[in-house]
């Protein structure tokens, strides 16, 4: 109980000492970056979900660090807000200072009010990759990487911050030491936890968004609606500490199968949806029964009878005196980089899913939509209706409505993709893709969007990041909602 008051005495304290950084947010410096700093544009350190980290130096001092760019807006200012005040534990990566410069890319016509943010250099590298590169870690080293991403996520949560981010990549280490510390990064889905926080009931780890709950023809009409929620609040982050302990073990996700497809088998399902998993004997003979009774109690479906943050903390594992010298099959099967890239991609679909709820994305039937573009033109005597839309391009009568929803398309497309016969999910996606663009061309922030997802017109290009193409729709569609209702 004296070390609990001792956790809270500390982070409060530091949440206090945070304020004058947090005034830095309010009043960024305004004067040019580059007075101070030499950014090398080239070089990227890594992509976040806002976008692409960069290298800075500090003229002064000659001191690398590393440089976050955001667009200027709101949501990017709440990530470093969040940052800021996590930001004084010395399991999270710091931020030196923020600027406030307009910057123009070279695929931009003008440039573009953005957030530079100088973080401390983390030279040591992603969590899986460091351990790819020890030939012989141990489980003692697996337990003492736990320890220190546990207090980073007590420090938040005492905060009341869920960061929601948990995963391999968003865990650094800070140089290339054996005692190295390792901290978080990337707050740009964190948010204060009010208890309002949700997620579909029954959403462990690996698996894609569109299978995690079944969804019949009628569900899939009204995307993402899910009829059983419970509350999760911070106790997300610790699923997803559960996940990483376990493949930090083996080398492998819990919830796996040989099966590498879009449909996973019904007997996979049926584990993922009741928590089910296995330590296969291979690789789980010489790992402790401590290490397996941790990721055991994580690893619950119902956030209430999951492991808290300080029951992580005072677990026997993470404060053995055992030498736990075995060495984890881990970092053979993470040196093959197609095995690791599989693991972060069904990661980040999963984060995503758990994150779902915050599209606040339903198609329903024009009667029941209690939306406030529809309320006004009610007022004004317009009555929609179902299904029938009249779109006059040469008298310019943009119909609001159908320019957000031909948008709400383009994220079911991208979450539940529904390709009919005859066609392939990409051409799917660049078709709902088409009809948007074509009903919201006045968007500055949609054209951007397209221009940075390398869209020519009639299709994309390049792959397409289809999880972040649904965040940043989601944006345009407030973007447009709260312009429509200005007006």
């Amino acid at each position: 109980m004296v070390e609990d008051a001792r956790a809270i005495d500390y982070s409060l304290d530091c949440a206090h000492n945070s304020l004058c950084d947090l005034d830095k947010l309010h009043n960024p410096d305004e004067t040019s970056i580059l007075e101070e700093y030499s950014i090398n544009w080239t070089q990227k350190l890594g992509a976040g979900i806002s976008g692409p980290v960069r290298v800075c130096v500090k003229k002064s001092t000659q001191e690398r660090f590393a440089l976050k760019i955001l667009l200027d807006r709101p949501k990017a200012r709440n990530e470093v807000r969040l940052h800021m005040m996590c930001a004084t534990h010395p399991n999270i990566v710091q931020i030196i200072e923020v600027f406030a410069n307009s910057v123009q890319f070279p695929h931009e016509s003008s440039p573009r009010a953005r957030l530079l943010i100088v973080m401390e250099m983390m030279e040591g590298g992603e969590l899986f990759h460091r351990i790819s590169q020890h030939r012989h870690f141990t489980e003692k080293q697996a337990s003492q990487v736990t320890k220190q991403i546990a207090l980073a996520l007590r420090h938040c949560h005492l905060l009341n911050i869920a960061h929601r981010d948990l995963k391999p990549e968003n865990l650094l280490f800070k140089d290339n030491s054996l005692d190295a510390p390792v901290k978080l990064c990337d707050f740009g889905f964190a948010k204060i936890d009010q208890g309002d926080l949700m997620t579909p009931q029954f959403t462990p780890y690996y698996v894609a968004p569109q299978v995690s709950i079944a969804f019949t023809q009628e569900q899939q009409s009204e995307l993402i609606k899910p009829e059983n929620k419970t509350p999760f609040t911070t106790s997300c982050d610790l699923w997803s500490l559960g996940v990483i302990i376990y493949v930090m073990l083996c080398g492998y996700p819990p919830f796996y199968s040989k099966h590498h497809s879009r449909t996973i088998p019904k007997d996979m399902r049926r584990k993922i949806m009741t928590g089910s998993f296995e330590f296969p004997e291979e690789e789980w003979s010489q790992i402790s029964e401590m290490a397996k009774d941790v990721v055991r109690k994580l690893l619950k479906v119902k956030p209430e009878e999951r492991l808290t943050i300080e029951g992580v903390l005072d677990h026997p594992w993470l404060n053995s005196t055992e030498a736990l010298d075995n060495v984890l099959p881990s970092a053979q099967l993470m040196m093959d980089k197609a095995v690791v890239a599989g693991i972060q991609q069904a990661h980040a679909e999963q984060l995503a899913n758990m994150r779902i709820q915050d599209l606040k994305v339903s198609l329903k039937p024009l009667h029941s939509v209690n939306n406030p573009i529809l309320r006004k033109r009610k007022l004004l005597g317009t009555k929609p209706k179902d299904s029938v839309y009249i779109h006059d391009h040469e008298n310019g009568a943009e119909d609001s409505n159908v320019a957000l929803e031909k948008l709400r398309d383009v994220i079911a497309q991208c979450i539940l993709p529904q390709a009919g016969k005859g066609e392939n999910e990409d051409e799917k996606l660049n078709e709902v893709m088409q009809e948007a663009w074509k009903y919201n061309r006045e968007c500055k922030l949609l054209r951007d969007t397209l221009q940075s997802f390398s869209w020519n017109g009639r299709g994309f290009t390049d792959k397409v990041d289809r999880l972040k193409l649904a965040e940043i729709v989601k944006q345009v569609i407030e973007e447009q909602t709260t312009s429509h209702e200005s007006q």
